[in-house]
């Protein structure tokens, strides 16, 4: 018999037991045997039963604990017909088992997602604990080490010691680049990793990316950029001396077939002769000098660091620019946030960087009645130091942007065209790089980060 509520259940389950009782007593009383024997057995199941019904509930509630616990969300729960609380109870049970199972649904796609993406990404992705057993690879760099398989990183010893022990040593953070010769192939290998914990685990996880294609590119073009100025300005003194070496040949040649005759050579044509020695040399000379001034790119000395104040550093050029910004009617300033900002350089080497910036600027401000410099040192949003000069001069153009800090090209009559090639090499001595931008007749800003 079935029946639709609890309540109602329970009250007959206690009348049964109730009547078993009464009847187990009436029997005794009458001294029979058997039948208060049966009573007495068949009140120990109604007990029995009555406990088992009464304690379904906490069976189910436990049970749906450990579906929670087990992750185990494909059970159901059925409590009908007892009782619209028990009704409610049922209901809530399975909605939350129904959520618990859309949230694991979606974690799995998710996951499922960015594994996708992790192992069809053309970055090869290592992930492994600082002992470096492995804990994911992808197929990019099972591809690029040419393994089928990688459980620890001493594994690609057979590949590079110097990039096992580059994996082994890497900072969160750090970016590495590892050359690795295998075989007829060379790898320039560019690393980068960061360290998170899973499972009171620190896993280190590293992005390997072969860019020997890109270096070779980029060198190639750097070559023929470097090439292009070295040509022009080699032509630029060779081809006046070729010209006057063979007009001077002509002239000594129509003399001497002169000579016989006894013909003097005119003051007119000595002069001539002399200026095209003198144009020669001079020239000569200006060949020199660019030799001389290339083989300077290369004898910058090794930076002696130290912990400067900014503001030190901002005082000395302000003392050291006074005079010209004076007389040039520049307005000049300069901040520093925070004022205790100190930066581990080459003090004299940065002050020379900056000098030839903030007299770019002075030039580029010519004739201007407005004109203005900022000098101002900063933390720049990724946490780094940095300094930044601006002027509000006539800017530089969108391609010849990209060139300035090409050795020997200048946009000066009388530049050199070194002092941002220097400043370039000099910045990436202490580890960080330079570099412009500009909105003519507005503003061109350089950005020095270390």
């Amino acid at each position: 018999m079935v029946y639709k509520n609890f309540r109602v259940n329970l009250i007959i389950r206690i009348a049964l037991f109730a009547v078993t009782v009464f009847l187990f007593f009436y029997f005794l009383d009458r001294q029979a045997h058997i039948t208060p024997s049966i009573l007495l057995l068949l009140s120990g199941l109604q007990i029995y039963s009555m406990f088992r019904y009464v304690d379904k509930t906490n069976r189910d509630l436990a049970s749906f604990l450990e579906s929670i616990r087990f992750s185990e969300f494909t059970r159901s729960f059925q409590i009908e017909g007892m009782g619209s609380s028990f009704d409610e109870l049922n209901n809530a049970f399975n909605d939350v088992i129904s959520d618990f199972q859309k949230v694991r649904s979606e974690k799995e796609e998710h996951f499922h997602y960015l594994q996708s993406i992790v192992q069809n990404i053309d970055v090869s992705i290592l992930a492994y604990q600082r002992d470096g057993s492995v804990e994911m690879i992808n197929k990019s760099a099972k591809k690029l080490f040419q393994l089928g398989s990688v459980k620890n990183v001493s594994a690609l010893s057979v590949l590079s010691k110097e990039l096992v022990s580059t994996l082994l040593k890497i900072k969160p953070g750090e970016n590495k680049l590892v050359k690795v010769q295998d075989e007829d192939d060379l790898l320039q290998l560019a690393i980068n990793a960061t360290e998170f914990k899973i499972k009171n685990k620190l896993v280190i996880l590293t992005t390997i990316k072969n860019i020997q294609n890109v270096l070779e590119e980029q060198e190639t073009e750097a070559w023929q950029k470097l090439i292009r100025v070295l040509t022009h300005e080699i032509m630029n003194s060779i081809t006046p001396i070729a010209s006057l070496s063979s007009t001077l040949e002509g002239m000594l040649n129509e003399f001497n077939k002169k000579k016989g005759e006894n013909a003097a050579m005119d003051s007119e044509t000595v002069d001539e002769i002399q200026q095209a020695l003198q144009t020669i040399n001079k020239r000569s000379n200006g060949l020199l000098h660019f030799v001389n001034t290339y083989r300077n790119l290369t004898r910058i000395p090794k930076p002696n660091f130290k912990i400067t104040p900014v503001t030190e550093l901002f005082s000395s050029l302000g003392r050291l620019m006074d005079e010209d910004f004076k007389s040039s009617k520049i307005s000049f300033s300069s901040s520093v946030d925070p004022g205790s900002l100190e930066i581990s350089m080459d003090e004299q080497l940065i002050e020379q960087v900056l000098i030839n910036l903030l007299k770019n600027s002075a030039h580029a401000l010519e004739g201007r009645k407005d004109a203005k410099i900022n000098l101002r040192a900063f933390m720049n949003k990724r946490g780094r130091p940095t300094i930044q000069v601006s002027d509000n001069g006539v800017g530089i153009l969108k391609d010849v942007l990209d060139k300035i800090f090409i050795p020997f090209f200048t946009t000066k009559p009388s530049g050199s065209g070194i002092g941002l090639s220097l400043s370039r090499q000099i910045l990436k001595l202490h580890g960080g790089t330079i570099t412009a931008k500009s909105v003519p007749e507005k503003e061109t800003t350089f950005t020095l980060t270390f």
